[in-house]
């Protein structure tokens, strides 16, 4: 590939650790040309994030902001300011891990309100304040699983979230497709992340997906990184209101 964002802005939401797939989208990203604005949590983030942002570009730039909070997205938008923004990824879910470990029928209210808030609303937040800053038009791409339309065991309340998240995908891509934005959702197939430590057995759904999909093993993160740069790019500038499965095929088994 050769420059394919070259001097477009994008704003990657998520990255925690090397092991992330914003982490790898943003590897991708800057690999061809984009520049670079990562978000971070909390001071406690600060100095990680700050050490991951330098890894990936000499001129990132890490800029806090917890979505659930309206003023601190607001002071995003502030900071990215006059923009233009073209591309937008947003890779945030969470869920208590109480309610990821018993049946779904048993999630607590409160449990279940978190969860959707932040899996699933952060993305219509997120696009709402970032829609202003795309006057080119541009890209949003979410991450999403296929627990949003399959039942995958101990996924429980994310699997319900992510199915929110979709149908927020094809609302929304209606919503900003008159101004050129074009809203996707990467469907990922299991990767060793550090949120996904916190799904029990976890390691028996990759030896799962390895032995029966298409192509027999697990996805690489650089997979899915390189689609997103495809959605952000030129090349998917037809493409919006889609689940872009990248899972070594696993989603058409049926056993």
């Amino acid at each position: 590939m050769s420059n394919l964002l070259h001097g477009k802005t994008a704003l990657i939401l998520g990255v925690a650790n090397k092991w992330s797939l914003a982490y790898a989208i943003g590897r991708s990203f800057a690999r061809e040309g984009a520049n670079l604005v990562i978000t971070y949590q909390g001071e406690r983030q600060k100095l990680t994030v700050d050490e991951l942002a330098a890894e990936l570009s000499p001129t990132a730039r890490a800029i806090q902001c917890d979505v659930t909070k309206p003023e601190e997205l607001a002071a995003l938008v502030d900071a990215l300011q006059p923009g233009p923004l073209h591309a937008v990824v947003h890779s945030i879910a969470f869920a208590n891990r109480e309610d990821l470990s018993r049946p779904f029928s048993e999630t607590s209210r409160d449990g279940f309100l978190l969860a959707l808030e932040v899996s699933a609303y952060s993305l219509v937040a997120v696009s709402k304040a970032m829609a202003p800053l795309m006057t080119a038009g541009g890209s949003i791409v979410t991450l999403t699983y296929l627990g949003a339309v399959r039942v995958i065991p101990n996924y429980n309340i994310m699997g319900v979230a992510k199915a929110a998240l979709e149908a927020s995908v094809r609302y929304l891509a209606n919503d900003l497709g008159p101004a050129n934005i074009r809203v996707n959702a990467i469907s990922a197939g299991p990767v060793k992340t550090a949120s996904a430590r916190g799904i029990k057995d976890f390691s028996k759904v990759l030896d799962g997906v390895a032995a029966h999909a298409p192509l027999r093993r697990n996805t690489d993160p650089a997979e899915v990184a390189d689609t997103a740069v495809f959605l952000a790019s030129e090349l998917g500038r037809g493409v919006t209101g889609n689940v872009v499965y990248v899972d070594a095929g696993f989603q058409i088994m049926g056993l």
